[in-house]
């Protein structure tokens, strides 16, 4: 990314597991500083032994931490990159039985903690030069499956952040960006999804042929190299799927 002699200097949310902590790495080995953002306080501290990142553990679906959050983060220096990867699915249920209580965990996750975050970070974003809003979403977020109605509308919600703040600040020096994966097997997705039932988040996973599903690190090269593009290069989505993939619900499988 071009810069005017700005350290490179990134949040990532979401960062004790996944692709968000693949995501620290990632721009650690590229030569950002990092600061890295979950609530597993022992899982960030780790993280920061291994990659030399800066950490704040934080709840995003509190207000207050995430006040907090922001004001840690600028007494340590800039921001020059906002990475939204924090969310999750519950459940796999149809809408005829889908819990109430659920859905509301998915908006909160992955509608709303994005919504605080980017609001309480926008300003720093774009002062100084501008800078980079980006959105983890999922292919959730462009299609529909069966049982998958809650996590969708919510990834759909976020979507909607990414593509109607592009409108909003045009003509500032912010870009937006938005990341969909698709099939991406990480220690925990499926297994929170589940409800900690190992068995059936296993078998999310199990016999993708070609090569098996996504993992972390795919993820994560792609979004070093989406905030690594000159200033006006702006990539606006970017779709990413094993191989085996060809919608939401079709994967090919070796049995």
């Amino acid at each position: 990314m071009e810069t005017t002699g700005r350290a490179l200097r990134a949040v990532v949310t979401g960062a004790s597991t996944g692709i968000g902590a693949a995501t620290v790495r990632g721009l650690r080995a590229a030569g950002w500083d990092v600061v890295a953002t979950a609530r597993r306080a022992d899982r960030l501290e780790a993280l920061a032994a291994e990659t030399g990142c800066t950490w704040v553990a934080a709840d995003l679906t509190d207000e207050a931490d995430v006040a907090r959050l922001a004001a840690t983060v600028l007494e340590g220096g800039g921001v020059t990159s906002l990475v939204n990867n924090a969310g999750g699915a519950v459940g796999l249920d149809p809408v005829s039985r889908s819990g109430v209580a659920d859905w509301a965990a998915m908006y909160e996750k992955n509608v709303l903690a994005t919504l605080r975050v980017t609001q309480a970070l926008l300003p720093a974003l774009e002062a100084d030069g501008g800078g980079d809003l980006l959105f983890v979403t999922s292919t959730a977020a462009h299609g529909s499956y069966p049982g998958g109605a809650g996590y969708t509308a919510a990834k759909h919600a976020e979507r909607e952040i990414a593509t109607t703040l592009r409108l909003e600040l045009a003509g500032r020096p912010v870009r937006v960006l938005e990341i969909a994966p698709g099939l991406v097997e990480t220690e925990e997705f499926s297994l929170n999804r589940f409800g900690g039932d190992a068995e059936r988040a296993a078998a999310v996973y199990a016999d993708v042929a070609l090569g098996g599903p996504l993992v972390a690190e795919d993820i994560a090269d792609a979004i070093v190299w989406v905030l690594t593009r000159p200033r006006h290069v702006n990539i606006d989505l970017m779709v990413l799927r094993p191989v085996a993939q060809s919608s939401n619900t079709a994967v090919a499988r070796t049995s």
